[in-house]
C-alpha cells in the first residue's frame, strides 16, 4: 500500500487531501478548494472605486511600493480564479479509481475532476453531505456569476493577472499565496465551474447512509461513519483481502446538532490514517521541525493511563465538556451582538458553518425574546430557503437530542418556528425587492463568508464599515488584516471567534487506545505535541511525501465451495500441509472465493504442478534405465561453498545430458527436447508432487 499526503489543508474550510493506493486501486480522499486564496482579489464594488487597470503606469507605481504595507490597491482587480489542492493537478485524473468525500467542504473542488473527459472514478459521499455540498457549490457559482457581471468575460483562457510580468510586481505576501514558495502552486489555479458542471458532477456520485456497505470492483468494502464535525460529515473504513484501513478526518466527539463521532465503528482495523490537523491551525506549518511543544500525554487531568476498559474509555471520550464550551462561546457571541443592537448598531455574521449558524440562531432568538427589543434577523443567500428546509427533514443525521424533538412533535431546529413567526427572514440576494421593502435597522444579518470577496457580505461591509456601533463576527484562522483590507479605514467593531474543528490533543491517545490499530499513519507536525505509544508501528507523514506501508496480514483468507472442500487430499510440505484444488478463483465483496469450475475429463492423469524434496539418485537411475537411458553419478564439491555440494548424473546414452541435483533444487540440462521430457518424467516419478 502507498500513501501520499497531497495537502494538509487549512482548517474547517480547507480539509486535508490524500492519495491512497490499496490493492492496486488509487483512492482520493477529499477534493476541497482553498477559498482563503480568494483574499488576493479585490471585491466588487470596492474594486471599481479604488483600483486602476494594469497599465504601465500602474505597474510602475506597484514596483515602487512593493515592499510597503499592503493596501487595497495591491489586490488583484480581476475576475477571481479558484485554487485547488496544490499537488492534485500533478496527478493524472484517469488513474484515480475511487473518490471518498468526508464533508461538504471536501467536495467543493470535485467538479474540476469530473470535468475531465478521462475521469471515470467512482465517487462515494454520504447522502446529507452530497445535498449540502451541492447547495454550497450552487451558491458559490451564483455569487461568482454576480461578480462576473461587473468584470465581463475574459478575452482569453489565460487571465492577465497571471502573466509573469504582473506576478513579478505583486507584493511578496500576495505572490506567496498565488505561486507558493517555488512557484509550484501556479498550476493549481482554475476558472470556476458552471451550474451545469455541478449537475454533471452530482450525477456521478453514489450516496451512502452511515455504516452502509459499498463494494468497489468486488475487492474494496467501503463504509462511512459519522465524524460529528458537520451534518453528513464522516470518516471512512476501507477493507480489502490484505488489510483493513480506517481514515479519521477532523472529528468532534459530542456535537450540539449532528450525530456524534462514531469512533467505535472504526475499531478492528489494522491501519489507521489520522488526518485531523485542526490542532495545527494556530501553531504554524507541519513541516517545521524547529518548534517543539510540550507533548500531551494521558495524565490524571484528562484521561488516566489506568483506564483500560473500553466502556470507560468511551465514556471519557464522550464527555460533553467540549460541547458545553461551544455553547458558552455561542452565548458570548450573542451577548456582544445584543449589546451592539441595543446601542443602535447592526450585526453582520458571515459564517458558512451550517451547524454553527443553526445554533447561533437559536441562541440569538432566545436572547431577543427575553428582551423588549424587536430586531429582525435576515438570512441572505441564494440557497437559504432550500438549505433550511432540508435541515428539518434529516433526523437520522442529527444528534439524539434533536431526534427526540421529532418524536415529541417539535421541529428539529428553532428556525422553523421563527420563520413562521416572521422573526427570521430568508432572502436570495441583497438586492431582492422583498428585502429592500422589509429592511429595518438595526438588524442581524447572516450570509456566506467566502473570504469576504463574494456575495452579500461585500455590500454590507461597505455599507456598515464606518459605523462604530455595528459589529462584524469573523471566525478565527482567517487572516483578518488581508480579508478586511479592501474595507479600510474601518470603524466597525470586529469579533473573532474560534469554533471546535476537530479532536482535542488530550483525546488523541485515548482514542487510539480504544481503536487499537496495528499500524498508524500520523502527521509529522504532531510528533512534538503528543506522545503516541499505543500502536505497534507508527509511520509519520508530511506533505508531498509517498510512504510504502507493509501489509498487516501474513496470509489471505479464502472461501472455498463445499464440494471442493470435500475433495481435500492433504500432503506434508516441510512444516506445512497443502492440497491441490481445481476451480475458479474470483473476488466478491472483498473476499477471495474458490468455486467449482471446469473439470478436465482425464483429471486423474493431471501432472503435478508442484514438486518438493531431492530425488533419490538410485531410484532415479532405475527409472531412467527403464526408459533406455543410461548414466553415472558423480559428486562435485565447491571449495568456496563446501556446504553447497552437488550430485551430477551424467547421461551418456542415447544422447548426452546432465542432471544437477542440489539441496535447493534440481536442474535438467539437455540439448534434445525429447530426452529432457523423458528425464523430467523420471524425476516426476521419484519425487513427491501435488
Amino acid at each position: 500500500m502507498k500513501f501520499t499526503c497531497l495537502s494538509k489543508g487549512g482548517g474547517f474550510h480547507f480539509p486535508p487531501c490524500h492519495m491512497l493506493n490499496v490493492s492496486g486501486f488509487r483512492i482520493l480522499l477529499d477534493c476541497p478548494l482553498d477559498l482563503s486564496s480568494l483574499a488576493i482579489f479585490s471585491p466588487v464594488p470596492v474594486a471599481l472605486e479604488a483600483h486602476e487597470s494594469l497599465d504601465s503606469d500602474s505597474v510602475v507605481r506597484k514596483k515602487q511600493k512593493i515592499e510597503k504595507t499592503l493596501d487595497a490597491n495591491d489586490l488583484v482587480c480581476a475576475e477571481p480564479w479558484y485554487k485547488t489542492v496544490k499537488n492534485l493537478h500533478l496527478w493524472d485524473a484517469s488513474f484515480i479509481d475511487v473518490v471518498l468525500i468526508s464533508s461538504p467542504m471536501g467536495m467543493l473542488g470535485l467538479p474540476f475532476l469530473t470535468l475531465s473527459k478521462d475521469f471515470s472514478a467512482k465517487i462515494y459521499v454520504s447522502e446529507a453531505t452530497a445535498r449540502i455540498g451541492q447547495l454550497m457549490m450552487e451558491d458559490l457559482v451564483s455569487m461568482h456569476m454576480e461578480l462576473r457581471r461587473f468584470y465581463g468575460p475574459e478575452d482569453t483562457c489565460f487571465p492577465q493577472w497571471m502573466k509573469w510580468e504582473n506576478l513579478e510586481v505583486l507584493p511578496s505576501e500576495l505572490k506567496k499565496i498565488v505561486s507558493g514558495k517555488d512557484c509550484e502552486e501556479l498550476g493549481a489555479w482554475m476558472r470556476l465551474y458552471s451550474a451545469v458542471d455541478v449537475k454533471d458532477c452530482m450525477r456521478k456520485i453514489q450516496t451512502l447512509k452511515y455504516a452502509e456497505e459499498a463494494c468497489y470492483n468486488g475487492t474494496l468494502i467501503i463504509k462511512a461513519f459519522s465524524s460529528g464535525l458537520e451534518i453528513g460529515a464522516c470518516n471512512w473504513t476501507i477493507n480489502d483481502p490484505k488489510r483493513n484501513v480506517a481514515y479519521i478526518s477532523s472529528s468532534i466527539f459530542v456535537s450540539t446538532h449532528t450525530m456524534d463521532f462514531d469512533f467505535l465503528g472504526l475499531r478492528g482495523n489494522d491501519l489507521i490514517i489520522y488526518s485531523d490537523f485542526s490542532s495545527l491551525d494556530t501553531t504554524g506549518n507541519m513541516e517545521s521541525d524547529d518548534t517543539c511543544f510540550d507533548p500531551v500525554t494521558c495524565t490524571s487531568s484528562n484521561v488516566s493511563d489506568d483506564v483500560n476498559n473500553l466502556e470507560e474509555i468511551a465514556a471519557s471520550l464522550l464527555k460533553d465538556d467540549e460541547s458545553r464550551e461551544e455553547m458558552e462561546k455561542l452565548a458570548f457571541i450573542c451577548t456582544h451582538a445584543f449589546d451592539s443592537v441595543r446601542a443602535g448598531g447592526s450585526v453582520l455574521v458571515p459564517i458558512d458553518r451550517l451547524g454553527i449558524v443553526l445554533c447561533l440562531l437559536e441562541q440569538m432568538s432566545l436572547l431577543l425574546e427575553s428582551s423588549s427589543l424587536k430586531v429582525p434577523v435576515y438570512i441572505i443567500s441564494s440557497i437559504a430557503e432550500e438549505l433550511f428546509a432540508f435541515t428539518n427533514i434529516i433526523p437520522e443525521w442529527l444528534c439524539k437530542q434533536r431526534q427526540e424533538k421529532l418524536f415529541s412533535g417539535e421541529p428539529l431546529f428553532t428556525h422553523v418556528k421563527l420563520i413562521k413567526e416572521r422573526k427570521i427572514h430568508l432572502f436570495p440576494a441583497v438586492h431582492s425587492i422583498e428585502l429592500l421593502t422589509n429592511w429595518q435597522e438595526p438588524c442581524i444579518v447572516f450570509c456566506p463568508y467566502w473570504s469576504l470577496r463574494l456575495g452579500p457580505v461585500v455590500h454590507l461591509l461597505q455599507y456598515w464599515r464606518s459605523d462604530p456601533k455595528s459589529l462584524l463576527i469573523l471566525e478565527s484562522g482567517v487572516d483578518a488584516n488581508l480579508a478586511l483590507l479592501p474595507f479600510k479605514p474601518m470603524e466597525m467593531k470586529v469579533l473573532q471567534c474560534s469554533f471546535l474543528s476537530g479532536i482535542s490533543l488530550r483525546k488523541v491517545q485515548p482514542l487510539l487506545k480504544a481503536l487499537q490499530p496495528k499500524l498508524l499513519l500520523f502527521p509529522k507536525g504532531l510528533r512534538c505535541k503528543i506522545q503516541i505509544s499505543e500502536a505497534n508501528m507508527i509511520f509519520r507523514y508530511s506533505e508531498n511525501e509517498t510512504l510504502r506501508i507493509p501489509s498487516s496480514k501474513e496470509s489471505t483468507e479464502i472461501d472455498i465451495a463445499t464440494d471442493l472442500a470435500s475433495k481435500f487430499c492433504w500432503k506434508m510440505l516441510k512444516q506445512e500441509t497443502i492440497t491441490r484444488l481445481d476451480g475458479e478463483l474470483f473476488m466478491d465483496q472483498g473476499k477471495h472465493r474458490l468455486l467449482s469450475g471446469f473439470q478436465p475429463t482425464d483429471s486423474k492423469q493431471q501432472r503435478p504442478l508442484l514438486h518438493w524434496g531431492s530425488p533419490d539418485l538410485k531410484g532415479l537411475l532405475t527409472e531412467l534405465s527403464k526408459m533406455g537411458i543410461t548414466g553415472t553419478v558423480k559428486k562435485v564439491i565447491d571449495d568456496a561453498e563446501p556446504e553447497n555440494a552437488a550430485s551430477i548424473i551424467e547421461i551418456v546414452g542415447p544422447k548426452k545430458a546432465l542432471i544437477d541435483v542440489r539441496e535447493n533444487g534440481t536442474v535438467i540440462i539437455a540439448a534434445n527436447d525429447n530426452l529432457a521430457s523423458h528425464i523430467f518424467k523420471a524425476v516426476d516419478i521419484v519425487l513427491d508432487g501435488l
